[in-house]
């Protein structure tokens, strides 16, 4: 392919194999970063803020992702200048080079306004933000591919250029869309679903309401209804459509960018957001994943509470081990360094004096082998003029520039963590089917949101790691077979396929737990007519002949098991154990006082365990103790609640972090030796850790 190639077929397919050791990802370092804008920046500061990264310990700069004018300054007119200057001036610095494409051009959606996305009710979202196209406009993919072919076999080449990231923050801002190119797109991955109307009808339950359809063009994506009622099943299925769009856009850049690849030269992009089937995008298009890490959030003024049982910034470990379970290990592409705020909107104060330190140690401890610090100075125009970096509008030197140089000063003593996986023995599984099922039905979401909260600050808060795991296409039984626990919270949809690898799964030796409500509906959104739980009934050896919403008169609705009292949240549902499966737990109040709560089965050699309620947090932590898999490291070390601990092993060896989330210091207790890698010093006993401090030691 030659750089007047400028027509990439959105089919087009282009061999290609992960690649196992990036310039960024290998092994063997961990590495500093930030993102870097001269567009925003007279030429005269581009040497010296180089030379200032380099000193500072930055080797890796992000550009360009909202560049597509200097590029392209007017449709099919091409100009590398810009960038050409700016790279003969990198002083030796590694550069990550995006596509420009979640900003088009004023001349573009002038021109061709199909190319904007559109709210529900049909208003087009108009240039003068951002992420305001449409994946699905004919238009906006032709010229997408051709702004990124030019960009990528011009400057790929560059042995600076290490690595490329697609778009920013995909389904970012907004993860709906409406436009015209959406419907004509979505009627024709129905029609491939499908195959026939009466298929769809049949899959959607047209029949409920009179919404039966006999021709395509009837169908649409979702529009503006009485009530906002729409169709589950449309939705459900207009939400995977979403996903498979975005997947498309991205696997579409991916193909023409890995025509110009160098050895080692990576493709990635940064999330994660909604409606969007990540784990499939990394699949098809990604060598790894990289994520915005943000904890100051925790801070913002409309959203702060200084109640102590707020995980505040801890809370950001959740995201965090949603990105590990796309990429176990990752990189940041924007971590956060300075005070948030749009002009509009995300007011939160400057971090603290040692908060840097623990939100990157926070990346770290959770699986991220580069940290890109956004941004490496204050814009000082546009929306985002309070979204502080590194340095503040005048550059000088600050204590936050001084905070980034201690870290990279950290990292020179822990390089051999590289590539050391997180350890974790329990998992909560998820699939993309039921975390978009929770989004459209009200009492599937109010049993999810309990459970999945309560069960991240229960493994928090008993210093147990935790992984997400997804049940995916391509998930095996002996994917699973490293965690000795496993929740899936709410099953609500279960196919045979999910049902056959669980069953593998317990009958191998593990331990899994299934909260209420699942089994209930199938692939299509629709109820099952079957006795519940449906495809988990064999498994679990449950029967549920009556369930219900706790009500709200209720009081406190409490289970025994095997005399340990917990509180039911949200829901019941009222169990019966089938053949050979005990009753372990039976609620003790309400109309359904003695009706069972908690259903054990074994299943070949491990067991499986159907509880009829959501979580709470106190409900969550009890299974970790009685299952026995709270506080792995109890042996290791002691450390207080405050206190987050997270293990990445290599070769045999392991790496413990632990955080303090405190401004106050914490007294922790080291029960073996190990090296402290900040100091090189063997340590054991009581050690103080200070306010927002770290530790991260080779046992």
């Amino acid at each position: 392919s030659s750089e007047a190639d400028c027509e990439y077929p959105l089919d087009s397919y282009f061999e290609w194999q992960i690649v196992t050791m990036s310039k960024i990802i290998n092994g063997d370092n961990l590495t500093l970063g930030t993102c870097y804008y001269p567009e925003h920046w007279p030429k005269t500061m581009w040497r010296e803020d180089l030379e200032r990264m380099k000193k500072t310990g930055i080797e890796v700069i992000r550009i360009a992702e909202f560049a597509w004018s200097k590029i392209e300054p007017e449709e099919g007119v091409f100009t590398y200048e810009f960038f050409d200057e700016f790279l003969a001036d990198e002083v030796g610095m590694k550069v990550i080079f995006c596509t420009p494409t979640a900003t088009p051009p004023a001349w573009l959606t002038e021109k061709y306004p199909e190319v904007l996305n559109a709210r529900m009710d049909g208003v087009l979202l108009r240039h003068g933000a951002r992420r305001h196209y449409n994946y699905n406009s004919p238009v906006y993919q032709e010229l997408s591919a051709r702004i990124t072919g030019k960009s990528a076999s011009h400057y790929a080449k560059r042995d600076c250029i290490i690595g490329w990231q697609l778009d920013n923050e995909i389904n970012c801002e907004v993860d709906v869309f409406y436009s015209e190119s959406d419907t004509v797109a979505f009627r024709q991955f129905l029609k491939e679903k499908y195959g026939t109307i009466d298929a769809l009808n049949e899959a959607w339950g047209t029949a409920f309401w009179n919404q039966t359809y006999t021709d395509w063009k009837e169908v649409y994506v979702p529009r503006t209804t009485i009530s906002d009622s729409t169709n589950p099943h449309e939705v459900l299925d207009y939400t995977r459509f979403i996903s498979a769009s975005a997947r498309r856009f991205a696997k579409m850049q991916s193909d023409i960018i890995r025509r110009y690849l160098k050895p080692g030269d990576f493709i990635t992009t940064n999330g994660l957001f909604g409606n969007l089937d990540n784990h499939a995008m990394r699949r098809e298009s990604l060598d790894f994943m990289t994520y915005d890490s943000y904890p100051n959030f925790a801070y913002c003024l409309d959203m702060y509470s200084d109640n102590p049982k707020n995980l505040r910034d801890r809370k950001w470990s959740r995201n965090l081990t949603e990105t590990r379970s796309v990429s176990p290990v990752f990189g940041i592409m924007e971590q956060q360094s300075g005070a948030n705020g749009w002009n509009t909107r995300m007011e939160a104060p400057t971090p603290r004096p040692g908060q840097i330190t623990l939100w990157t140690m926070q990346s770290i401890a959770h699986g991220a082998d580069y940290i890109s610090y956004f941004r490496w100075r204050t814009c000082t125009m546009g929306t985002e003029i309070y979204w502080h970096g590194i340095l503040d509008y005048s550059s000088r030197e600050n204590r936050r520039i001084r905070e980034v140089h201690d870290v990279y000063e950290k990292l020179q003593g822990m390089q051999e963590l590289a590539g050391a996986r997180y350890e974790a023995k329990v998992g909560v599984l998820k699939d993309y089917d039921n975390i978009w099922d929770a989004q459209l039905d009200v009492w599937h979401q109010r049993v999810d949101e309990a459970s999945q909260k309560a069960l991240f600050e229960a493994a928090q808060r008993t210093h147990t790691p935790l992984d997400f795991v997804y049940l995916t296409e391509t998930t095996t039984a002996e994917d699973l077979a490293g965690y000795s626990l496993l929740f899936y919270p709410h099953m609500t949809i279960v196919t045979e396929r999910q049902a056959e690898l669980l069953k593998q799964y317990v009958a191998a030796g593990g331990t899994l737990v299934i909260g209420c409500r699942s089994g209930y509906k199938n692939s299509t959104g629709q109820c099952v007519m079957d006795t519940l739980p449906g495809l988990l009934s064999e498994l679990t050896g449950t029967d549920i002949p009556e369930y219900s919403f706790i009500a709200p008169d209720a009081g406190t609705v409490t289970v025994d098991w095997d005399g340990t009292t917990i509180e039911a949240s949200v829901f019941a549902d009222l169990l019966e154990p089938l053949g050979d499966a005990k009753l372990e737990g039976t609620y003790t109040s309400d109309y359904y006082s003695g009706s069972g709560a908690l259903v054990c089965n074994s299943y070949g050699k491990g067991k499986a365990y159907y509880y009829g309620s959501a979580w709470n947090e106190m409900s969550a932590e009890i299974f970790l103790q009685k299952l026995g898999a709270a506080n792995p490291y109890r042996d290791i070390v002691t450390v207080p609640e405050e206190c987050e601990i997270a293990v990445r092993s290599k070769n045999g060896v392991r790496y413990l972090f632990v955080l303090n989330y405190e401004k106050h210091p914490v007294e922790i207790t080291l029960h073996r030796k190990g090296t402290d890698l900040y100091t090189g010093n063997e340590i054991e006993g009581s050690q103080t850790l200070d306010g927002y401090g770290t530790m991260v030691i080779r046992l």
